[in-house]
């Protein structure tokens, strides 16, 4: 089974307006079953497609997430038993021994995530969960990763079995299992070396104060506030967050939320970003591109596009999170 990536209350919130999964999925430009995957979780959303979501809904992100606080308690507790649920399905179906499996042999042959993914013709993000024992492996998917990893399917099938019966998957399960915890207890982080790292490494300095017309004065010599970064941007070191403090976003977002931006990720199109206008005036754009090829910025309330030229490039800085 799939790990649950984004659990939320998508569906009670359309059910409440009145919007049918079709209306939903038509607005987004999605199929019926991409929606439905979503509601349950088991499909992943971007920033662009939950502005969107929430714009259909009429409704804040915050609305959209369960958690502690904005949510039931016997929801928040359903989501974390089927968790614990879906955990012990993947253990007792062998996808657990299959993921330890394919990290030793890949770690045999010297070979890393993103290779062996490529090879196999899958995106990393699916690939990780895969050897995470967090996805279900179809026929095909099993015959390409065999091939990336330069065996036969028998082969491979075997030498999963002889791994298994020699128990030296164990230590990469128990390993695993470890990590999926930690990330979803959100309690402590892990770096790449598997050591425990202080949460006051990862503070980063938040600026930004409501400028005119919607944009965002971010004077990075001052900061009168910090943020731990998510987790997935432990790694990241030239991130620095943002209050949302314009409302050319009207109520989608709340105003206490912080945008994390790195200016030396490349932003391309369908991605959220900083355009700084001036050197301190910044707006919040989302990366277009009309019939011509011609890459925009597109703001909201009202509607409003910039066209960028080859100089502005350096001023985008891709927005990578959202803290709500």
């Amino acid at each position: 089974m799939e790990e649950i990536v984004f659990p939320n209350q998508i569906r009670i919130n359309r059910k409440m307006r009145g919007v049918s999964m079709q209306d939903l999925a038509d607005r987004l430009g999605i199929s019926l079953s991409a929606i439905s995957k979503i509601e349950k979780g088991y499909r992943r959303l971007n920033q662009e497609q939950l502005i969107t979501v929430a714009e259909v809904l009429d409704c804040s992100l915050q609305d959209l997430y369960v958690n502690e606080q904005n949510s039931q308690h016997d929801v928040v507790m359903a989501w974390k038993k089927e968790q614990e649920r879906r955990q012990e399905i993947n253990k007792s179906s062998g996808l657990k021994v299959l993921g330890a499996a394919l990290r030793y042999i890949r770690n045999e042959k010297s070979l890393t995530l993103i290779e062996v993914a490529e090879n196999a013709e899958m995106t990393l993000s699916v690939y990780h969960r895969i050897e995470m024992g967090q996805r279900e492996v179809s026929d095909k998917e099993y015959k390409n990763i065999a091939k990336a990893l330069g065996l036969e399917v028998e082969d491979l099938k075997a030498e999963v079995k002889r791994l298994d019966e020699a128990g030296v998957l164990e230590e990469i399960i128990i390993h695993n299992d470890t990590k999926y915890k930690i990330n979803n207890m959100n309690r402590m982080a892990i770096d790449h070396n598997n050591n425990l790292v202080d949460f006051d490494a990862l503070k980063v300095p938040v600026f930004g104060v409501s400028g005119s017309e919607g944009s965002i004065i971010v004077d990075r010599s001052i900061s009168g506030k910090e943020a731990i970064k998510p987790a997935n941007l432990f790694d990241k070191h030239d991130v620095y967050g943002v209050s949302l403090c314009t409302r050319r976003l009207g109520s989608i977002i709340s105003s206490r939320a912080i945008m994390f931006v790195a200016p030396s990720e490349v932003a391309s199109v369908g991605d959220i970003a900083l355009y700084y206008k001036t050197e301190q005036q910044a707006f919040v754009v989302s990366l277009r591109e009309d019939e011509t090829g011609q890459l925009y910025g597109l703001m909201w309330n009202p509607e409003e596009r910039i066209y960028f030229n080859n100089d502005d490039f350096k001023k985008i800085h891709k927005v990578v999170d959202i803290a709500l």
